[in-house]
């Protein structure tokens, strides 16, 4: 019968995982637990997975965390926005043309986003 041993559901990546707790923690009215964490991402995680990336988004200082009890309350360090934003910033300083590469950018904006990223340009820093 050799199904994956995840049980028949495709592995994501971590870097996926950590987006999805990220999400449920941007969403929350505040900090919280590993376990608040599971149950927000719907339960299909085990715990120690949650509480592994919890630890690791902790260790590059996206998360704080404090003590909730017996376990800890983690809460974002930034923004949904600004934590994209300088992504974004890093991805284009490894490049060698960055105009190339805001060229290629531009190019694959929606008409909607091209039109806010005009407006922005326009207001200045």
């Amino acid at each position: 019968m050799g199904g994956s041993p995840s049980g028949g559901r495709a592995r994501r990546a971590a870097g996926a995982l950590e987006n999805e707790v990220l999400a449920a923690l941007w969403a929350a009215p505040g900090p919280m637990t590993p376990g608040e964490v599971q149950d927000a991402l719907g339960g299909e995680l085990a715990y120690n997975t949650v509480h592994t990336i919890l630890t690791r988004l902790h260790d590059k200082g996206l998360l704080e965390r404090s003590a909730a009890g017996r376990a800890h309350a983690y809460h974002p360090t930034k923004a949904a926005e600004e934590l994209a934003a300088e992504q974004m910033q890093a991805l284009l300083s490894r490049t060698g043309d960055r105009q190339k590469v805001l060229q290629r950018f531009v190019t694959t904006l929606s008409a909607e986003d091209e039109k806010a990223l005009r407006r922005l340009l326009k207001l200045g820093r």
